[in-house]
């Protein structure tokens, strides 16, 4: 924790020593890179500079006032910040400190986070990406959904409901060497999609590097990891946990997740319509009551 935190003021120590030292427009700047650390991690020169009201020529120059090289470099920094990996509890108290005890306020503030993450997911470019994302999953013969942790959670919803509409997917949902048996599922003509997040895990590593070897492509979930693996995926679906350090908040995932179950299953509407109406006929052959579930009896 401690070396996390000296990381994080080592990044703002360098920007603060020489904030006062640039133009005020590059100041504004200084502090959007400081205050908004996962938008400068998702976006392009030409993005910041449209959620900074600026120009991407005046971000670039900023970075380099500040003395980074590039706003690559400048990246570089802050996601070996994020990569710090601070414990649960310490991502809590600071989630907290924001939000306050009274209830109301906690609601209005995670709101707020969720409604940034849906932000990102209706821009343009996020759309243009996601319609090549479908494609690749809907051409796959088989759809691998990897997630450990509280994306373990997801991978597996995810993967069931692929399989409702036809589509055959297996999850990726274990950790450690127990994910080398489900590994060898993959094979030529299948697609990965990967939810995976900083730090870059021993897991993510085998996973891509395994996926690369057998030419199956790869859809990167990612706030942060996205420029680490550009060079091992197909695509990256850039989508904010709310603020960096704090408590992670997957309702963003979970919307791009339910997106993509509905455009797969538009893409091949009577097929999705004939596997769940399968998997009725399959539920009743097992419980014949099971349509009247949840009936209201007459009286």
């Amino acid at each position: 924790m401690a070396e996390t935190t000296q990381k994080s003021r080592a990044f703002e120590d360098r920007v603060l020593d020489v904030i006062e030292t640039l133009p005020p427009a590059e100041q504004r700047i200084a502090r959007f890179f400081v205050d908004q650390k996962q938008a400068v991690l998702l976006n392009s020169a030409a993005q910041i500079a449209q959620l900074a009201g600026t120009s991407d020529a005046t971000v670039v120059r900023t970075a380099r006032n500040l003395g980074f090289e590039s706003l690559s470099t400048l990246r570089a920094a802050l996601l070996e910040e994020l990569t710090g990996a601070p414990s649960p509890g310490m991502r809590m108290q600071r989630t907290l400190a924001e939000t306050g005890s009274q209830a109301g306020d906690v609601l209005h503030h995670v709101i707020g986070m969720h409604e940034q993450a849906l932000d990102v997911l209706r821009r343009e470019e996020f759309a243009v990406s996601f319609e090549r994302c479908v494609d690749i999953l809907a051409k796959a013969a088989r759809r691998h959904v990897f997630g450990i942790g509280p994306s373990g959670a997801m991978a597996d919803y995810a993967s069931l409901q692929f399989n409702r509409i036809g589509l055959p997917s297996s999850a990726l949902s274990a950790s450690g060497i127990a994910l080398a048996d489900r590994m060898l599922w993959i094979g030529k003509g299948d697609a990965v999609l990967v939810m995976a997040y900083a730090p870059l895990y021993r897991e993510v590593e085998v996973l891509l590097d395994h996926a690369g070897k057998h030419g199956v492509p790869v859809i990167l979930i990612s706030d942060d990891l996205g420029p680490l693996t550009t060079d091992k995926v197909a695509e990256v679906l850039p989508v904010p946990r709310g603020n960096a350090g704090h408590l992670a908040m997957h309702a963003g995932t979970l919307v791009l997740i339910e997106s993509l179950i509905v455009a797969l299953a538009a893409k091949a509407k009577d097929s999705a319509i004939n596997s769940l109406d399968q998997l009725s006929q399959l539920r009743g052959a097992i419980d014949k009551t099971w349509s009247k579930r949840g009936t209201r009896k007459r009286k």
